[in-house]
């Protein structure tokens, strides 16, 4: 059940449907996985994790929360790069009630005072709200996305009317059904199309309406399009390109986690394999301390030594048992760090309880380092560190992005044209021997055919200019952006030099590291010469217990020491690795399958396992 979880997939399952209803349902995220691979099972024998370093690399590859944390990020950024497509601000909302409200002009009594420029009383005529626009810095994209707005309202209003002259009615009662709707579909070159469509009923007790209940319907199609700010397929384009850019780079984002994961997997295995080799020597350290121990005794039963002897040979026991003691915490702290790292659920794991893991690789210092010269390694560090390719990205991705602002310097200036065809229809009144043209007779059909036929045309086209004087905020926003790219680019060369130092520090470490060990382990051989003469001598009755009991710390010591740097020079070739980013491939990681979540190479235990 675990592994079927842990193997499920992560992305996210787009809505299916008809056309018309699969817009507007959700996505469907899948439940995170929190099983572990079935990996651990066939690597656990008898109560104990038997690993080698590549074994630990591809648990961690498999299970490592940080990594499966960084798998959404391939999903997100495709959702960003469609949400960068669909372009334009956040949508507004019209005002319904200027739907209701408005009146077509020679509609009604209210729309013939309307037509003839007179407002008569109450009239409740409005000028119909825009859509709320969402501001950032530089011109905002067009919505690309065709937006279809409809808008039905039904209103019953009663208009006192000062003026009786027209209307002959001191109250017009209007009962009134409006129906509006518009499709837009914009451009990212900076411009925009519109199709506007209005019908609207007007049924009133006004004595003098010629034409009462009657219809009204338009059809407007309008365009406009920048000239200056916000004009230009590249501007309108930059958070698209943006969007792909971080799409293009979501495996070197993964790969920047992948490498920081299997360092740490790598540092705490042989870490491990120190702290089982330190264990070992320290159990020989006490077992040569309570040797000691027994033989001072019975030489204090001869006569040979003081009772100070035994108590000091008793406190070389007491101080090689705590040494061990010690070493045998930092071992399982060791052990919790490791679990940890290859574990999704860390040590809540069922098969990770009470399990010891016991590492099959041995730490060993090779005849030679092989090191290329440093400045091949800086160039390999150029071409191979993700994080390097990441502030390259970032700073091309900024530079795209300041367009924005220089663009919006410049005067805002558009070219507008619009064409509307109207229709006007009812039932004619005869009102003091007058009545209305016949051709206005019928319903909304003969309106409708007033519209098609373009008996009423309307056309308008203009300029539209503004112009901040001084232009402060603009200027500042250029000039704040031009001089974070400047800072980014001095950071970005930092960074550069950075590496080269990195590089040149690891490959120092390696060699000090190297320099150290030779010597350390020089050390702890004539240490273990001079604690066995040491003893010869005691046995001759040449030596006292204080000198050999100082010789075998100083062994235990010297034996510490040595292990030390074997480890630091293991932790030294991998930080080297990773500062030249080639740790995965020199330790033959896949990224596609680290990406999947599931590691092909099969565990190869050998046939005699260590106790």
């Amino acid at each position: 059940m675990a592994e079927a979880q842990q193997l499920g997939t992560i992305e996210a399952v787009r809505p299916t449907g008809p056309f018309y209803r699969r817009p507007y349902r959700e996505a469907e995220i899948p439940p995170v996985r929190l099983g572990n691979s079935s990996r651990f099972g066939s690597l656990i024998k008898a109560g104990k994790l038997y690993l080698t370093a590549q074994d630990a690399i591809a648990l961690a590859l498999e299970n490592n929360i940080d990594i499966e944390v960084s798998r959404y990020n391939f999903s997100m950024l495709d959702w960003r790069l469609e949400r960068a497509q669909a372009g334009g601000a956040l949508p507004g909302v019209p005002s319904a009630s200027s739907q209701a409200s408005a009146n077509t002009a020679g509609q009604g009594v209210l729309g013939s005072q309307q037509a003839a420029g007179v407002t008569g009383g109450n009239s409740g005529i409005s000028r119909q709200s825009g859509n709320a626009t969402i501001s950032q810095i530089g011109p905002v994209t067009q919505t690309l996305d065709a937006t279809f707005q409809e808008t039905s309202a039904f209103a019953h209003r009663s208009l006192p009317q000062a003026n009786a002259t027209q209307s002959v009615t001191q109250v017009i009662v209007q009962n009134t059904r409006a129906n509006s709707g518009s499709i837009q579909q914009g451009f990212v070159s900076g411009g925009s199309v519109t199709l506007t469509y209005s019908g609207r009923y007007l049924s009133e007790n006004s004595p003098s309406n010629i034409l009462n209940p009657s219809e009204s319907a338009t059809l407007s199609i309008s365009a406009q399009h920048n000239l200056l700010q916000g004009r230009g397929i590249k501007l309108g384009s930059r958070n698209i390109t943006v969007a792909k850019m971080n799409l293009a780079m979501s495996d070197n984002t993964f790969r920047t986690q992948v490498t920081r994961t299997v360092s740490q997997v790598l540092n705490a295995y042989y870490g491990l394999v120190g702290d089982y080799m330190d264990l070992s020597a320290k159990r020989n350290a006490l077992e040569t301390a309570e040797k000691f121990l027994t033989e001072t005794s019975r030489r204090l039963e001869l006569g040979a030594v003081a009772q100070l002897d035994v108590v000091t040979a008793k406190n070389q026991v007491a101080q090689a048992r705590l040494a061990l003691t010690n070493s045998d915490v930092t071992l399982e702290q060791r052990q919790v760090t490791l679990k940890n790292l290859m574990s999704r659920t860390g040590l809540a794991e069922p098969a990770l309880q009470g399990v010891s893991v016991v590492p099959l690789d041995s730490l060993a210092l090779p005849d030679a380092d092989n090191l290329p010269p440093v400045t091949e390694l800086v160039k390999m560090a150029y071409a191979n560190r993700p994080d390097i390719k990441a502030t390259e990205n970032s700073l091309k991705a900024t530079e795209i992005a300041n367009l924005g602002t220089a663009n919006g310097i410049l005067p805002a200036v558009q070219v507008f044209g619009t064409r509307t065809a109207s229709g006007l229809a009812g039932t004619p009144k005869v009102v003091r021997g007058v009545t209305a043209d016949p051709y206005f007779k019928g319903g909304l059909g003969t309106a409708l055919g007033q519209v098609l036929r373009q008996n009423f045309p309307t056309e308008s086209a203009g300029i539209f200019g503004r112009v901040t004087i001084n232009n402060r905020q603009a200027l500042a926003d250029q000039g704040i952006d031009q001089l974070s790219t400047r800072q980014q680019e001095l950071n970005a060369a930092k960074e550069k030099n950075q590496v080269a130092v990195d590089v040149t520090n690891a490959v120092v470490a390696i060699q000090q590291a190297r320099v150290r060990y030779e010597a350390s382990a020089e050390n702890r051989k004539l240490q273990e010469k001079l604690f066995e003469a040491e003893q010869k001598k005691f046995s001759a009755g040449e030596s006292t217990t204080y000198t050999v009991t100082q010789i075998a710390r100083d062994l235990a010591n010297a034996r510490a020491s040595e292990l030390a740097t074997l480890v630091a020079y293991r932790n030294a070739r991998t930080n080297l690795d990773q500062n030249t980013g080639t740790i995965l491939e020199a330790n033959k990681v896949s990224l596609s399958e680290a990406k999947a979540g599931r590691i092909t190479q099969a565990s190869a235990l050998p046939a005699q396992l260590p106790n």
